[in-house]
């Protein structure tokens, strides 16, 4: 019923993906950088209607390709949690100037809060606010596919960095144990940057948690 593709594209290689509702054709993505040829191919291979760009955090190599995707898609819903919102708009804060020199800003449609429980395309996604990379940092946790899109925060073997503005190393580490350890420990992580994880193997593994 539901169909999943990652492209990692941008700068710094951001992990992005889209799912899709092969049943009423309708997608959402899960952060846009880099070309949008690449991120929308297999929503154009299926002819597919993206309704939502969910955004796990402000930073550049995450949304700097939001607004090409909106300027084809103008439907599309941009989503970020609410106290990451300020960020999108500030060329400072979304470390756009200090990596490429330009300003990067977006905009969001809605925001989300820690716990609030949406819907798209048929999937219940809880939102779960994890401080610490950003200061309002949202993974997207889908039960009904085990899986969870965590951003930059909880890496495999590793976690998000905590030395840019708003970043905190010690509330990143405190809130990945206490919202992302609790989950079940075969949740797939799907993070922002390099390969794919499980909660049971970073809690066993990951060094941060030792």
């Amino acid at each position: 019923m539901f169909k999943m593709s990652a492209v990692t594209t941008g700068l710094v290689a951001t992990n992005c993906y889209t799912i899709i509702n092969e049943e009423t054709n309708e997608a959402i993505m899960i952060d846009a950088s880099g070309d949008p040829k690449y991120l929308l191919e297999e929503i154009r291979a299926n002819e597919s209607n993206p309704v939502a760009i969910l955004l796990t955090h402000a930073h550049f190599d995450h949304v700097d390709a939001v607004k090409m995707i909106k300027s084809e898609y103008p439907g599309t819903e941009v989503i970020i949690g609410v106290n990451d919102e300020k960020l999108l708009a500030d060329p400072t804060l979304n470390l756009s100037m200090s990596f490429m020199g330009e300003p990067v800003s977006a905009s969001a449609d809605r925001t989300v809060s820690d716990g609030e429980v949406i819907e798209l395309i048929g999937i219940k996604i809880t939102c779960i606010e994890v401080p610490g990379h950003t200061i309002g940092g949202m993974c997207y946790y889908m039960p009904e596919l085990g899986c969870i899109f965590d951003g930059d925060t909880l890496f495999h073997g590793s976690i998000g960095r905590s030395d840019f503005p708003t970043g905190d190393g010690e509330a990143l580490v405190t809130n990945i144990r206490e919202k992302l350890f609790t989950l079940p420990e075969e949740t797939k992580v799907f993070p922002g940057h390099d390969s794919e994880t499980t909660i049971g193997w970073e809690k066993a593994n990951n060094m941060f948690f030792r």
